[in-house]
């Protein structure tokens, strides 16, 4: 995935236009993690918060394929799902995780428009709480799907979506080349389209009067 916020430089939160909550200041997705283990307790408090999250008729669609770093079996399985330039940095984050949607309603087995949306919000949820926690998540499109299926037999009612490493920010220096690039995509110039991009009023493209 491309990620639309890279760059976080050490010690330096986001600046914003208007003013928001720290923990929307202060989260990123990084490119280099440091090789450790993340508590189970943490993991445990994330997903509680990406349970709360709304949905449509409170439907949920979301389920997460769970693989933490001291299982270095179940670590390697789902590296081996990542695109492979996903791999390269993914592989020293604590805990890896496919995203997966029930793409229809469970009680009368129409389709969810809205479960991607839905998915979305408890990802976000997901990656605020682990800001909270110290950590940070980087969450990815490139996963190869269809072996992500058949690694975990995910039923066909269910969609492989993406991934998402969760971790400790590296706080070593780089070691190799590699570590380098990834250190300037992580430094890099964060950017966002202003509001008067985003926010329209009477018809799309008019810009609202108090933005």
């Amino acid at each position: 995935m491309q990620s639309s916020d890279e760059g976080q430089a050490k010690g330096e939160v986001n600046a914003t236009d208007y003013p928001v909550e720290a923990l929307f200041r202060h989260r990123w997705s990084p490119y280099r993690f440091d090789p450790r283990e993340v508590e189970a307790d943490k993991l445990l408090r994330c997903l509680e918060a990406a349970r709360w999250a709304a949905s449509s008729f409170n439907e949920q669609p979301w389920s997460w394929i769970l693989a933490c770093r001291q299982d270095a079996e179940a670590f390697e399985k789902m590296l081996g799902c990542l695109a492979e330039p996903n791999q390269v940095w993914a592989k020293h984050s604590g805990a890896l995780l496919i995203t997966v949607l029930q793409t229809s309603f469970r009680g009368n087995d129409k389709p969810n428009r809205v479960a991607l949306h839905d998915l979305g919000q408890a990802a976000a949820h997901l990656a605020l709480q682990a800001t909270a926690e110290g950590l940070q998540v980087h969450q990815m499109a490139g996963v190869n799907l269809s072996r992500a299926r058949t690694s975990y037999e995910i039923p066909e009612a269910y969609e492989p979506q993406t991934a998402i490493a969760i971790g400790y920010p590296a706080s070593r220096a780089p070691q190799n080349e590699s570590e380098r690039e990834l250190e300037l995509r992580d430094l890099g110039p964060r950017n966002r389209k202003g509001l008067t991009e985003q926010v329209f009023a009477g018809k799309f493209g008019s810009v609202a009067d108090f933005v």
